[in-house]
């Protein structure tokens, strides 16, 4: 089975991308909204995917060197609930990874919530260190090197 197609967005995507991290991040998980949205996003590289018609149903972002030179943070991740399972964030990880590695970062760092630790896992992430909690969820820090 292939991955759904994932891209790098533009900024014509950005209100679909923005309104799918607000269903998933503040509605859903209860995110307060002041910490979903942060300066970052101006400078950050994103992808997403859309399903067969049309609507973004994954999405992530791609800090190049925010843990240290040559390290890239993922984060920011959201699937659409009826999404989820069907390899749309699959496909969203993978463009951001090879985004990275085109940027010459030689590994990529994320925040995994406890309950996606199964996902990061099978995409070759292993976690470091113990768990904490972040914006009231319970998270782990996960690294995978890149080739």
């Amino acid at each position: 089975m292939s991955l759904p197609a994932a891209r790098l967005a533009t900024p014509a995507d950005w209100a679909e991308v923005s309104a799918l991290r607000r269903r998933v991040f503040v509605a859903e998980q209860g995110v307060p909204a002041e910490l979903e949205l942060d300066e970052r996003d101006a400078t950050a590289v994103h992808a997403l995917s859309r399903d067969d018609a049309g609507r973004v149903v994954a999405t992530g972002r791609l800090l190049p060197d925010a843990a240290g030179p040559g390290a890239a943070v993922v984060g920011r991740m959201a699937a659409d609930a009826a999404a989820r399972g069907r390899g749309h964030g699959s496909a969203v990880l993978a463009v951001l990874e090879q985004e990275a590695a085109a940027r010459g970062q030689q590994v990529v760092e994320l925040h995994a919530q406890v309950g996606a630790r199964g996902f990061y896992d099978r995409a070759g992430y292993t976690a470091v260190g113990e768990e904490y909690v972040e914006a009231g969820i319970v998270h782990v820090t996960m690294r995978k090197p890149l080739r």
